[in-house]
């Protein structure tokens, strides 16, 4: 998501600016850990937060993404059904092996991504 975003973003490391909502079922918010890297945000920046409330139980996890010289964003939404592929590749996979997987995984099968409007920020769904 972290590369997705700076290519349909037009941006580079330390240029986004990262919310991390955390999916109801989600062991842990450590998508958060690989945008981190992508992207280059970091919590000690103040561009990448991880927000304690939990989305709904239909996301695995919701990530905001902006780009701080536009303002233009997306929100990246990891739905529920990713959890048991991430699962797998966790239990199967040796820590390169993962990254192969997820680098050449379908981003169909990871997340769905829409523009992002502030207005949704009031959304208690995100």
């Amino acid at each position: 998501m972290g590369l997705d975003a700076m290519k349909r973003l037009d941006a580079k490391g330390r240029e986004l600016d990262v919310t991390y909502f955390d999916g109801a079922n989600a062991p842990c918010p450590c998508v958060a850990d690989g945008i981190m890297i992508a992207t280059v945000a970091t919590p000690g920046q103040n561009s990448l937060r991880v927000i304690p409330s939990k989305s709904d139980v239909s996301n695995f996890g919701i990530v905001v993404i902006k780009n701080k010289k536009t303002g233009k964003s997306l929100r990246y939404v990891i739905p529920a059904a990713a959890r048991s592929l991430l699962d797998k590749w966790n239990q199967d996979l040796g820590d390169r092996q993962r990254y192969d997987a997820v680098m050449n995984a379908s981003s169909d099968s990871l997340f769905r991504v829409d523009k992002y409007k502030k207005t949704d920020e009031s959304s208690s769904k995100i």
